[in-house]
């Protein structure tokens, strides 16, 4: 009997964690019998594990014996929301505040004195997540409320949960993505009657568990969550700019990326609902919207009649995964929200080169009101380097993608990624990704020294050998490179006239506005009288550039 539990008691145990750590593993876990056969430590050691895993996270069903409806409302409880990171972090955070909103709880500026504090956090670089714990330190110190409630949201909560959870004085919540359990609708959580929430979705129960003392986690990934039938809180509706999330995920596996471990399997939004949610941005006045997703252009909608193309992706470039087929894909989403919102524009990120066959790069030529910018991220201009990332093409390929786009776009603004430094790059690899670069010519690239990452396969297959001096030389030569190139291009526009959408004030002088041309570049302007609003379009002349921003002189208001 004594043997039964023990083998039982591990098999929980061991559920447990596959259960908390995201895993969808079903194989049995295996505990073998010590040779000198059990002893009275081995009982009291298993049953202290059980019970400090039982201190760490309270379960659903153990929370339900001491929490009632009344516990979940936030009944003017006070949030600070702090947003570390790329876009979809922020789309996440208006999400949340949504959630937050409907419970009850009342959004605060003032961090130090807020009875909750939620940070959503990113866990790309290493240098991200420090900024998270130096920030986690700061908020303990200078809070005034101590019964304050710190939360960790986002990237960082799934990939660290446990070193967080270890920090028992800076973190009571860590909250990741999604549970694999069908969603509950609000009154469902109002009424306590549901089978089992996702994290986001989750939060008023883990508030409350925490308010009760004990640590409260929900890191479990979904195959299906995308928050569709949440309605976002837009905190900066004065620019008449807005951000949607399309689809979560990424199914590409590149071998230095955590993405596809912190958010899981790529799962896209019903069309509808997203057509949807761009005519209550119309009606609202919005001007731009930019769509979201960790593989953007990959996006497609199961939940439809299939397309006429059933694959979409660019011929050459390889996959880890099989062809998708079916559904409605980006080209077709891309088409009807720019039917739904002709004088809205519409931008879109992050995208992989694989997913733009020249049926999308034809719609946006067509459409003028989606913007010739193209994200076109290579991470590298050398074989041997875009091979050990697993980004599934050669430089051939990029620079025959980028010629077939500028044949349809002559004047399309390609922006890029480079990971500065990756494991194994000797100098010429190096050497080869800045003569890409002065080869495509871009107007903009997020470069970043390479930071290794746990749980990628580059982590368990590869060595970060590069020294840290030589990946920040060499992260200096690309953003040096990047910015003659860019140069060039910004000084070919002036003396042009461009449409620019103010999007707010300059912060070095309050008679000058800013915004974007089509192609992405920020533009400042002279507008002492606030004749063009934000929101509004306005015609500019291009009168001075440097690698970064355009100086203009207002013509006058304008439509595209």
């Amino acid at each position: 009997m004594l043997r039964q539990w023990w083998l039982r008691g591990a098999t929980a145990c061991s559920q447990f964690s596959r259960a908390h750590s995201g895993c969808n593993t079903s194989s049995k876990p295996k505990r073998s019998i010590p040779e000198d056969g059990l002893q009275l430590s081995d009982f009291i050691k298993e049953g202290t594990k059980k019970q400090r895993m039982k201190q760490i996270i309270p379960s659903i069903e153990d929370t339900k014996e001491y929490l009632n409806p009344e516990d979940l409302r936030g009944n003017g409880r006070t949030v600070c929301y702090v947003t570390y990171g790329c876009q979809m972090n922020v789309s996440d955070m208006e999400i949340v505040r949504s959630i937050m909103t409907q419970y009850g709880f009342v959004e605060s500026e003032k961090r130090e004195k807020a009875d909750v504090v939620l940070l959503m956090t990113c866990s790309i670089r290493d240098g991200a997540e420090k900024k998270v714990w130096n920030q986690l330190k700061l908020i303990r110190s200078n809070s005034v409320n101590k019964s304050q409630i710190v939360g960790v949201l986002g990237c960082m909560a799934e990939r660290v949960r446990h070193d967080l959870l270890a920090k028992r004085n800076l973190v009571n919540i860590v909250a990741g993505y999604c549970r694999c359990r069908p969603r509950p609708s609000l009154q469902e959580h109002l009424n306590f009657n549901f089978p089992g929430p996702d994290s986001y979705r989750d939060l008023p129960r883990l508030v409350a568990v925490a308010a009760g003392g004990s640590n409260a986690i929900n890191v479990q990934l979904s195959l299906d969550e995308t928050y569709a039938d949440v309605q976002p809180i837009r905190v900066d509706a004065a620019t008449k700019t807005a951000f949607i999330s399309i689809m979560r995920g990424c199914d590409n596996m590149c071998t230095y990326c955590v993405v596809p471990f912190t958010r899981g399997r790529e799962r896209s939004r019903p069309i509808e609902s997203i057509v949807d949610e761009v005519r209550r941005l119309r009606d609202d006045g919005y001007k731009q919207i930019t769509l979201l997703g960790q593989n953007v252009n990959s996006y497609r909608d199961l939940t439809m009649s299939p397309s006429t193309s059933s694959e979409d992706r660019v011929p050459g470039f390889k996959t880890v995964y099989k062809p998708k087929t079916g559904g409605l894909t980006f080209t077709s989403l891309l088409e009807q929200v720019s039917d739904a919102a002709p004088e809205v524009r519409f931008r879109f990120t992050s995208p992989h080169p694989k997913d733009f066959p020249m049926q999308l790069i034809e719609l946006i030529a067509s459409r003028p009101n989606l913007c010739k910018q193209l994200h076109l991220p290579a991470q590298s201009g050398d074989d041997d380097t875009l091979e050990r990332m697993g980004r599934g093409y050669t430089r051939d390929l990029y620079l025959r993608l980028v010629d077939d786009i500028r044949k349809i776009l002559p004047n399309v603004f390609l922006t890029s990624d480079f990971i500065a430094g990756f494991c194994g790059e000797t100098e010429q690899a190096h050497q080869n990704t800045l003569s890409l670069i002065r080869q495509v010519g871009y107007s903009f690239c997020f470069v970043f020294p390479y930071s290794m990452r746990g749980k990628t396969r580059a982590h368990h297959r590869l060595a970060d050998d590069v020294p840290e001096e030589v990946k920040a030389q060499r992260h200096l030569d690309l953003t040096t490179v990047f910015r003659e190139e860019a140069l060039k291009l910004n000084q070919a526009l002036v003396g042009t006239e461009q449409i620019v959408l103010r999007e707010g004030t300059s912060r070095r002088d309050a008679t000058y506005s800013y915004g974007r041309i089509d192609g992405g570049v920020k533009t400042v302007f002279p507008n002492p009288e606030d004749i063009v609003k934000p929101g509004q379009y306005a015609k500019v002349l291009i009168t001075e550039a440097n690698s970064q921003t355009l100086r203009a002189h207002l013509i006058g208001e304008a439509n595209i």
